[in-house]
């Protein structure tokens, strides 16, 4: 039996490898999209577009301003005398934000009272507003506790220091390159998995296989593995990607992150031999696996937190083995998180990938017969 199933297993993988469709499936798409997510998909900005309206000539408003110009993410677009040049700068997206200092706020400082600083911010992407306030801020903070200092001023009762544990420069790389190991991994093992099945009937090549000894349950394994071998190659490579060359820091070990890759395996694979199954085409089997992909990963939490979902879809997400291995490369990478950590993130995967399995071979059986 043993010998049968390895000889089905070789024959899938050089169909794949021999077929070139395959191969630009195979290889084409991660690298792409390897590259793409992990260049383009960031969190993070880098170029802010500023405006400075200055109706102070006191000291205190050009350190402020001096902390803009020396931070790497400002850059700055233009300055104005009005407030009539501050509007069309912001709708015709010239610039990201506009600081405005009153004619008083080096005078207030000196005298000890409040100084108010407006920032007008375009608000038509939240997010990046958001992100840009958010930079201002840390700014802002940094010129108030310097000021403080040297004009030996009480500080405020409460000092409040921030520090981020396991991302501590807030890279949003380090959050989303690891998440590409579960995500591209899903995209090629399912694909692969559900085009076997739906690729020999389409070529005329699944009745002679049936003429074998080859029993149903021995097709169906010898169908699953190739989806595991190379949905653990892929793995492999993605991860050495990320620590290499995209320098995401590996705090973890490798047997908690290969044992949750292997029970995710077993639900991507399953949920692709059930998709083979019902498929009679190759074209059938591409829209099934479409119809499965998206859900999964706008329910996976890859990009949007599962707690900002309506509750009736975190229920569903408890369905979706790719929320449970994100979770676990995550942690593996950033948290050096262990086995014990894990554990009820192992065990819902397993039984998912035992549940597909299961279904997918009744569903072969079925029709087959």
């Amino acid at each position: 039996m043993l010998r049968r199933i390895i000889a089905l297993m070789i024959k899938e993988i050089i169909a794949i490898v021999v077929d070139p469709k395959s191969r630009i499936v195979l290889i084409g798409p991660p690298i792409i999209q390897l590259m793409v997510f992990g260049y383009a998909a960031t969190f993070d900005l880098e170029h802010v577009t500023y405006a400075v309206y200055n109706e102070d000539r006191g000291r205190a408003s050009r350190d402020l301003l001096a902390g803009l110009e020396g931070s790497p993410n400002f850059h700055l677009a233009a300055c104005v005398q009005s407030d009539r040049e501050v509007r069309p700068l912001i709708d015709d997206r010239k610039v990201m934000a506009v600081v405005h200092i009153g004619p008083l706020f080096t005078e207030n400082l000196l005298r000890g009272r409040p100084a108010s600083l407006q920032v007008v911010v375009d608000g038509r992407n939240s997010n990046t507003a958001m992100i840009v306030l958010n930079y201002v801020r840390t700014i802002v903070a940094g010129f108030n506790r310097a000021w403080s200092e040297a004009h030996a001023e009480t500080p405020a009762p409460a000092d409040l220091r921030v520090r981020f544990w396991f991302n501590p420069n807030l890279d949003s790389r380090w959050f989303i390159v690891p998440g590409l190991v579960a995500l591209l991994t899903l995209v090629v093992s399912l694909l692969l998995t559900a085009l076997s099945v739906a690729r020999e009937r389409e070529a005329g090549t699944f009745d002679q296989m049936l003429a074998t000894p080859l029993r149903p349950v021995e097709i169906l394994i010898g169908k699953a593995l190739p989806g595991f071998v190379i949905g653990m190659t892929e793995a492999t490579f993605i991860l050495l990607m990320a620590i290499f060359w995209f320098h995401v820091p590996f705090r973890g070990a490798i047997l908690p992150l290969y044992l949750g890759l292997f029970m995710f395996l077993l639900s991507s694979v399953g949920a692709g031999l059930m998709i083979s199954s019902l498929s009679v085409t190759q074209q059938q089997a591409l829209l099934g696996t479409f119809l499965f992909l998206v859900p999964a990963i706008i329910l996976s939490g890859f990009a949007t937190p599962i707690a900002n979902m309506p509750p009736a879809v975190q229920y569903l997400t408890y369905l979706n083995p790719l929320r449970y291995f994100l979770i676990i490369v995550r942690s593996v990478f950033l948290e050096a998180a262990s086995f014990n950590l894990l554990w009820n993130l192992y065990w819902p995967m397993a039984v998912i990938g035992a549940a597909a399995l299961i279904i997918a071979g009744w569903l072969f059986r079925r029709r087959m017969y």
